[in-house]
């Protein structure tokens, strides 16, 4: 999980901006907007997308950027744990 750019895209980005940079790599194979753009290969663009996204929500409904940073890794480590 590459914090730093989840940091980055949760802050810059709103919800729907997301989703839109999520729709555009589905399309093209990489988002389209500016600053809109995660490393990795389109798998790890995505994931990286779409962590973000949650941990926007989160913070909209009021937790604080590291309280939902936190959420979500304890959510993916519970997963992994069932998987």
């Amino acid at each position: 999980m590459n914090i730093k750019e989840i940091k980055e895209l949760s802050i810059k980005f709103s919800l729907q901006q997301i989703e839109k940079c999520i729709d555009e790599a589905l399309k093209n194979g990489r988002p389209l907007t500016e600053g809109c753009n995660p490393s990795g290969d389109i798998i790890e663009i995505l994931n990286t997308l779409a962590k973000a996204q949650t941990v926007r929500e989160l913070m909209e409904q009021g937790m604080s950027q590291v309280e939902a940073i936190r959420e979500i890794a304890k959510k993916i480590r519970e997963f992994q744990s069932v998987t």
